[in-house]
């Protein structure tokens, strides 16, 4: 029995979601050494641009797994 394309494009948004909160968290963590006289940790910018690129990934396969949501192609009118 298989799974049907759009849970799974479901799931992958919600994992979309979680990556994106653990990005932003890498950010506040760079943004708070920023703040307290410091400079950011580039182990920590770096982690936080492979997870948006995860991220984009992610969404990119569950928009393929949505399928094309353009409206219905009609045939043209001849003349």
């Amino acid at each position: 029995m298989g799974a049907d394309p759009a849970d799974i494009a479901e799931r992958l948004r919600g994992i979309g979601e979680e990556l994106a909160d653990l990005a932003l968290d890498r950010l506040r963590e760079a943004t708070d050494s920023v703040r307290a006289g410091g400079v950011p940790d580039p182990a920590v910018t770096a982690e936080e641009k492979r997870i948006t690129r995860a991220r984009r990934s992610v969404d990119k396969a569950a928009s393929l797994l949505d399928g094309p949501r353009s409206a219905p192609v009609t045939p043209e009118e001849g003349p």
